[in-house]
């Protein structure tokens, strides 16, 4: 007999688990479904983002900055650190352990919330009266029965046509975040986050690191300005980045891997490395869903087919996160799975693609929120700039790290805010005062005539909106 509820949740990541956590508190009957496994095989909700993506990531980050600090800052301190050593096995062990206690926090929310949980994967099965039958392949077998459906199953990386990952030589961000001694030489293809993340965690443990990057410019989605910047101090740290190759043939043997790769000049180059990481994106994660039991519409990519309000062709059938289109960000996900599920409930879920912030964890951090300085030269659109460096910021230099600025984009004649974009120290967390006021549709002024706390790095924020009406106080 199959369990009916009135939402079924397909995938527990951050748009799923957060979608039935919602539908939960709205009163009603909620089952989330998730086959992601730890090592004992036992559930491991929340998704790429939990597991092989976000969370370890920036666990391994905040290791090799750590390591890095204690070889080469240290000592600007008067703090004399010698023959400063890193155990791998125990910084990849405490990343697991992090991991851990988000997958055990996802199952303690879910039954707090008394949502029904089933460890296995969720595939359609067929439609029935007033809903959708969902079958559940797993330790035990079962269906439930929703009379709502909610897909967030997520997205896989994407491979390299012909080279496929085999997590030992060429890695995927799932390999990358298991690698169990630093390289001597290790090679990345692609240069977005990913790329930069793990290049970066490399890079402070010792490892010759090389970026290849097809496109001809760097990190082309953030400002130009932003982007230059940031390729200064990548540079300067050692981190090689090559744009404009085309990567060739890759073979791998015992010892390694051979890239044979074009560059920019249109020379033919070879490189070897121990290990590759491939970040050059994902792909929407449907397969084994079974969409065609029920005639729910893919596109050519293999994303399900969503409008504005993340309804699919089917009536009752919604889909959130990595799996439709949009940008592929933990946080877009979860916006979208609690905006659903008030949809569900008959309320009016908001989600504004316009002030989703975005953050690469690299030392400097990269943000921003709206729209870059080319993007408005392209949409015609006259705008107001102002800049301020974090080398004029106090709190910067008792830090340490100067490096970088904030900037701001201002409509000329409302003064709206149209975009904000930083690169420095802990700008993951300043770019939010940003989201906040571009929701409230603020002006650069509103932000200028706002008191900050001094010394902070948030006043690099109030004096580049000063700086967007040419009258910073402190540059």
């Amino acid at each position: 007999m199959s369990k009916q509820f009135d939402v079924v949740v397909i995938g527990a990541g951050p748009g799923g688990y957060i979608a039935a956590i919602r539908a939960a508190q709205l009163g009603f009957s909620v089952a989330c479904i998730d086959e992601w496994k730890n090592d004992k095989g036992g559930p491991a909700p929340g998704g790429t983002c939990t597991n092989i993506g976000c969370i370890p990531s920036k666990a391994l980050l905040q290791s090799s900055e750590h390591f890095d600090h204690a070889n080469h800052h240290f000592a600007e301190h008067g703090i004399t650190a010698t023959g400063v050593k890193m155990d791998v096995a125990k910084m990849v062990a405490r990343k697991d352990a992090v991991v851990k206690q988000n997958n055990d926090g996802i199952l303690y929310l879910l039954k707090k919330n008394k949502v029904s949980f089933f460890h296995g994967r969720g595939a359609f099965s067929k439609a029935v009266e007033g809903g959708y039958e969902v079958q559940i392949t797993g330790a035990a077998n079962e269906t439930v029965t929703g009379k709502q459906i909610i897909v967030a199953t997520g997205s896989n990386a994407r491979a390299l046509p012909g080279t496929p990952f085999d997590e030992e030589r060429v890695l995927s961000n799932d390999g990358a975040l298991r690698i169990g001694a630093v390289p001597k030489k290790l090679a990345l293809i692609g240069s977005g986050v990913i790329g930069l993340e793990m290049g970066s965690v490399w890079r402070r443990l010792g490892a010759d690191v090389t970026i290849l990057e097809g496109l001809p410019t760097f990190l082309g989605a953030v400002d130009e300005q932003i982007a230059k910047e940031a390729k200064k101090a990548f540079d300067k740290q050692g981190l090689k980045i090559e744009l404009g190759v085309t990567v060739g043939q890759i073979k791998t043997g015992k010892k390694g891997v051979n890239i044979a790769y074009t560059n920019a000049k249109g020379e033919a180059v070879t490189l070897d490395a121990d290990k590759l990481i491939v970040s050059i994106g994902r792909v929407p994660n449907t397969i084994g869903l079974n969409a065609e039991a029920v005639g729910l519409q893919l596109d050519e990519r293999g994303a399900i087919v969503v409008d504005a309000e993340c309804k699919t062709n089917l009536p009752g059938v919604w889909a959130v996160g990595d799996v439709v289109r949009g940008p592929m960000l933990a946080h877009k996900a979860e916006e979208e799975g609690v905006a659903v599920a008030e949809r569900i409930a008959g309320q009016h879920g908001h989600v504004n693609f316009n002030t989703v912030p975005w953050v690469i964890y690299t030392s400097p951090e990269i943000a921003w929120v709206g729209r870059t300085e080319q993007q408005l030269k392209a949409d015609g659109v006259k705008y107001k700039a102002g800049t301020f460096p974090f080398l004029a910021n106090g709190r910067a230099r008792a830090l340490g790290d100067t490096t970088g600025m904030v900037k701001f984009l201002a409509d000329a004649t409302t003064d709206e805010i149209l975009g904000v974009h930083m690169v420095g120290p802990m700008v993951s967390e300043l770019i939010s005062e940003a989201v906040v006021a571009m929701e409230f549709k603020a002006s650069a002024e509103d932000i200028a005539r706002i008191c900050h706390a001094h010394p902070s790095l948030s006043e690099a924020t109030k004096e580049a909106a000063l700086a967007v009406d040419k009258r910073t106080l402190n540059f």
